[in-house]
């Protein structure tokens, strides 16, 4: 059904944007504009241009505020606390204030809070420039510090996407209890990430915390016609420590006797990649093993429709969005047993949820489903229908939508909804 809200024009803001591990932002904002809000995209930092990928990520690049940039022109940082303290000195004095009080402890944790407030500004004069009505923010560290600040200097409301788990393990260092006390609500990804709000927060402000899931358009994902002679298992991930790469690379080894036909293909880039390749040299896979590097939202949409499952061996995660990405492909999926994982997938139903770090039974799930199709086809099936179900973007953007709403006053946009 068709809901009139009130909406007015919405900051998307993050530490950097668009880069190719966050395209779920991307496509976040792509749902929230195809509802009719408007978004004005930025960032503190421009993201590095190797993680920029494909032409829509350059175009959204083009059409993003980066604050830092911004701020390092003196004359323009200056201007920017002329007027700021023309239109509102009260407002001024307690960003200052606040943003003196909310530091973490040290010297130089005391600079970095100066630097977002006087980075404050500069965000604070493009968003009056723009009309925006509110800021949200995707993550809750350095960027919703710049947030909170900017928020409290210009008197337009805030709010944030809670991810985990990093964040968790800083909580207080990163100040999630004052975070959450100021923010109009918070869209927790997961049960558990609201979970880990509540425990740092005070209980009077549990209501605005909200489960709101990133999401994927499931039409966007289909199984290709024709398949590989043989079993092909896919990763999806930056290869750094926490996603567990080496995990599945002796996993895959200790299968590859029995499944002469498997292949692996890994995409992604990162710190790991040259050890990552070594290992799988030194493990006998070479010629069994693809490194294809960052891929853009289509490509990996065509790898997965190429493949026949998805093992992410992480050992901290949120809610991955790859994991709903390969169930929407019909692909099941292998992960680690962390966070809000089993909250998307249901072990033994849409795929296995394994121990973290438990190689015996990463390489014992991964050898059932390399030697049963059948078993491969009824567990992509309802992987499918629980991503259709409960993490399609239109439906979470439509959420989103309603709490941007309720969070403010703007202009009237019809917003669809399920």
């Amino acid at each position: 059904m068709s809901t009139d809200y009130e909406i007015g024009t919405v900051a998307y803001m993050t530490g950097e944007y668009p880069k190719v591990s966050h395209t779920f932002i991307q496509r976040e904002i792509e749902a929230l504009r195809s509802l009719g809000v408007r978004i004005e995209t930025c960032a503190a930092r421009r993201p590095p241009a190797d993680t920029v990928v494909g032409a829509t990520q350059a175009d959204e690049s083009a059409r993003t505020f980066y604050v830092v940039e911004a701020a390092k022109r003196p004359l323009r940082l200056a201007a920017a606390h002329v007027a700021v303290l023309r239109r509102a000195p009260r407002r001024w004095l307690s960003a200052l204030k606040l943003a003196l009080r909310t530091r973490p402890p040290g010297t130089r944790a005391l600079a970095w809070q100066i630097f977002y407030f006087l980075e404050a500004a500069v965000l604070v004069q493009h968003l009056r420039a723009r009309g925006v009505r509110h800021i949200h923010n995707h993550f809750g560290n350095s960027s919703c510090s710049l947030t909170m600040i900017a928020s409290e200097m210009s008197g337009i409301p805030y709010s944030f996407t809670l991810h985990g788990p990093a964040i968790f393990f800083e909580a207080h260092w990163w100040r999630l209890d004052q975070k959450i006390a100021r923010a109009r609500f918070v869209a927790c990804i997961s049960h558990f990430a609201r979970s880990q709000a509540m425990l740092f927060s005070d209980q009077s402000h549990w209501d605005r915390l909200k489960i709101i899931h990133c999401g994927v358009t499931p039409a966007n994902y289909r199984k290709a016609e024709t398949q590989a002679p043989g079993p092909r298992v896919l990763f999806v991930g930056r290869l750094a420590a926490v996603k567990g790469a080496p995990l599945l690379l002796r996993a895959f080894a200790a299968q590859a006797g029995d499944h002469p036909g498997a292949r692996l293909a890994i995409v992604g880039d990162g710190p790991d990649r040259a050890a990552l390749e070594a290992e799988a040299r030194a493990l006998g896979l070479a010629g069994r093993v693809d490194f294809l590097g960052y891929q853009p939202q289509h490509a990996v949409a065509q790898e997965l429709s190429r493949s026949d499952m998805l093992v992410l061996p992480s050992f901290a995660e949120g809610v991955p969005v790859v994991l709903m990405e390969a169930m929407a492909a019909t692909l099941p999926v292998i992960a680690s047993r962390v966070a809000g994982v089993p909250e998307l997938v249901e072990d033994g139903v849409s795929g296995f949820v394994t121990p973290p770090g438990d190689l015996a039974t990463l390489t014992e799930r991964l050898g059932r489903l390399l030697a049963d199709a059948d078993l491969r086809a009824r567990m992509g099936a309802a992987g499918r229908a629980k991503v259709v179900a409960e993490f399609d973007v239109g439906t979470e953007a439509a959420k989103l939508a309603r709490a941007f709403a309720e969070a403010g006053e703007g202009e009237r946009c019809a917003i669809t909804s399920s």
